[in-house]
């Protein structure tokens, strides 16, 4: 019975074939009243026409016909299509919904025969006979499917009552870094100290809740005892270490909290409460940006100085025009918790961005960025271009400007690079302006030696004072130009533990050919669960 259903929903032929029968034996059903003669032709007609018992009986109807099977079962089985008076079919015939009406009428008076004379059961017969043929045949593959889906049910069953939370899923990651510098020189006529080798680890623990579907809260808990060596200079910084000038302790502190929605279709609203980067509020469009656990070890190398600028809490918003054309927007303020004078969110310190992030293909993208910024220097380059300032103790801002841009050549080969600019106005004391500007280019191999891998080299200048008329605050021009020169292996061992051996090369370091160069050695080791 379930095959006759498929056959007369299934095929429209059939259905026609069925209203044959009707339009011939059952004319009367017609709405349209015939005449006097043409009631005598029907009713010969009616006469003539016979319930064929055999699908050949219609000779229009080939075997390579798409519908052949369905009306062979529909005559052979259930005997429950007749054809017109001159053994034709007319599959291709149209059909109104009042022959539909009757033909279908037709098939069911049909099968309410077949059913009350019993004789359906050997069409039940027949198909439980090979439903039985089948079960036996595949007796061992049933009881195997059994056994698994029992024991599916068993691990969901122990998963629901042992999950952690029904809304939030727990995520971690390890960072063991082995460091050293390499040479044994003076910078800035002062004699390196910091030359012991060190082992430090960075561990987070990262809840990602969604209580939408749609929305994120992210937290993050926090250890990280991993120091930077004092060169003296900020060049050459490790990115997963703490910021220079800071010490490293096994303390567990919230690091990073903000929650992220959507408002409307193609907008996403972040709000940052602590920890907040620029990757948290645009695409920095470097290949080599995996926050310190992946790609770049060096702050350098990781994204462009001017995304430095930003504080950590505060507001993003990102908007798509579209696949290609991005709009990312972010104020982030590094005093926003502190109620005190000069401090605050909007009267303290402070980073703004606007960034227009172009993708005209899966392999190129570009990115286009303002930053304007209050007391917030530059985290990497010599020390004129970022700790001189503080250190002056003026107040400044910062109007910078950088294009991002990533290309990859093949599957196997991404050309990128960067450059910024900063104008920084010295606002109290003796005034006065001074012009940094930054650039590198970078060579990524991914999947070098094995699917996961990644190879990279950067090559570039970190930032530098091009131009100063704020001497006077201990802000000058660097004399010389020194070179970051970084190569890294990042090796997959396994999906969750990737090893990278990585070497630093500073060339006249804190941009002053006087300092003979710098060699920086790391070997970072990530677990991520």
């Amino acid at each position: 019975m379930q095959k006759f259903w498929t056959y007369l929903i299934a095929s429209s032929t059939v259905v026609s074939g069925i209203l044959c029968m009707n339009a011939a034996a059952k004319a009367e059903a017609l709405p349209v009243p015939a005449t006097n003669s043409e009631q005598q032709v029907n009713n010969s007609q009616e006469q003539a026409v016979s319930q064929v018992t055999s699908v050949s009986q219609l000779s229009d109807v080939q075997p390579n016909d798409w519908a052949f099977q369905a009306l062979q079962s529909l005559v052979e089985r259930y005997g429950c299509v007749a054809g017109y008076p001159n053994g034709t079919f007319r599959g291709n015939r149209a059909l109104s919904r009042y022959e539909f009406a009757a033909g279908l009428n037709a098939c069911l008076d049909r099968v309410n025969e077949l059913i009350a004379t019993a004789t359906a059961d050997l069409t039940t017969k027949q198909d439980l006979a090979t439903i039985q043929k089948l079960q036996e045949e595949f007796s061992a593959e049933l009881v195997t499917l059994r056994g698994r889906v029992d024991t599916v049910e068993a691990k969901t069953a122990e998963l629901e009552a042992n999950q952690f939370s029904t809304t939030t899923k727990l995520q971690g990651q390890v960072v063991a870094v082995v460091s050293d510098v390499l040479t044994n020189k003076q910078v800035n006529s002062e004699a390196i100290t910091d030359k012991n080798t060190t082992l430090g680890t960075r561990t987070r623990l990262e809840l990602v809740s969604s209580f939408t579907g749609k929305d994120t809260l992210f937290t993050r808990i926090q250890s990280n005892n991993i120091n930077n060596p004092d060169i003296k200079t900020k060049e050459g910084n490790l990115f997963f270490a703490n910021l220079p000038g800071t010490t490293g302790t096994n303390d567990v502190t919230i690091d990073a909290l903000w929650y992220a929605f959507p408002l409307g279709k193609n907008t996403q609203v972040k709000l940052i409460a602590n920890a907040g980067a620029a990757d948290d509020v645009t695409s920095t469009v470097n290949l080599f940006d995996g926050d310190g656990a992946f790609g770049a070890v060096s702050t350098f190398g990781t994204r462009n100085p001017i995304y430095g600028q930003l504080g950590d809490k505060g507001i993003a918003v990102n908007h798509q025009f579209g696949d290609k054309i991005g709009l990312s927007l972010g104020y982030l303020s590094s005093t926003a918790n502190n109620p005190t004078p000069g401090n605050g969110l909007f009267d303290g310190n402070y980073g703004a961005l606007a960034q227009l992030t172009v993708k005209p293909s899966d392999r190129i993208s570009l990115g286009l960025t303002y930053i304007n910024s209050y007391n917030q220097p530059l985290l990497t380059g010599s020390n004129n271009a970022t700790s001189n300032i503080v250190t002056s103790g003026q107040k400044f801002s910062n109007n910078s400007y950088g294009v991002q841009a990533s290309l990859g050549i093949s599957k196997k080969f991404v050309l990128g690079g960067w450059a910024g600019y900063t104008n920084s106005q010295v606002l109290t004391g003796t005034k006065g302006e001074f012009d940094t500007w930054n650039y590198a280019v970078t060579l990524g191999f991914p999947d070098l030696g094995k699917k996961g891998n990644l190879a990279g080299v950067i090559v570039g200048m970190e930032p530098k004072v091009t131009s100063s008329s704020a001497t006077v605050t201990g802000v000058a021009k660097d004399p010389n130009t020194s070179y970051h020169i970084e190569g890294f292996y990042q090796y997959k061992v396994s999906d969750n533990i990737t090893i990278t051996p990585a070497v630093i090369w500073l060339t006249a370091p804190n941009h002053n050919d006087s300092n003979a160069n710098l060699v920086i050695g790391a070997l970072r080791t990530t677990f991520s669960f």
